[in-house]
């Protein structure tokens, strides 16, 4: 599995003594297995303002993603770590074979026929246009007597 981290978003925080130190930060760690599925897990790492080292303090114009990401991955180690890769792994277990739920059709239950609608056909009905005619009148002959 090849593993790939990017930093999504920080927070920053000012005191007395220092500006814009990061004080939590949010990111993923995206797993790819040898045929290219992908799994990704997005954490969040914060870090307490009481840890920071002002002898030691790297400005925020001197930041890289490197340099946070190394401090992230300095947290997630051991179990913590572990938990991240299984999710990551579960994930693209998932996506390889997917579950499916079954709600209905149990192997104990009588199968369930499902009946086609049958759609009767309205036949069409073509008008036929009225035509006028005229009335025939038969005439009764007059016999004369």
């Amino acid at each position: 599995m090849n593993y790939t981290w990017k930093l999504k978003s920080l927070r920053r925080r000012d005191t007395q003594n220092l500006q814009n130190i990061v004080v939590q930060t949010y990111w993923e760690k995206t797993g790819t297995d040898e045929n290219g599925n992908t799994g990704t897990f997005f954490g969040a790492t914060p870090f307490e303002l009481n840890t920071v080292d002002p002898e030691n303090f790297v400005s925020y114009e001197d930041l890289t993603e490197e340099i946070i990401l190394s401090w992230i991955q300095s947290v997630v180690v051991d179990g913590y770590e572990e938990h991240v890769n299984l999710q990551i792994t579960n994930q693209i277990a998932d996506k390889v074979s997917p579950v499916t739920e079954v709600t209905s059709g149990f192997p104990w239950e009588p199968p369930v026929v499902e009946e086609t609608p049958v759609v009767e056909e309205t036949p069409v009905v073509e008008e036929t246009p009225v035509v006028e005619e005229t009335p025939v009148v038969e005439e009764t002959p007059v016999v004369e007597e």
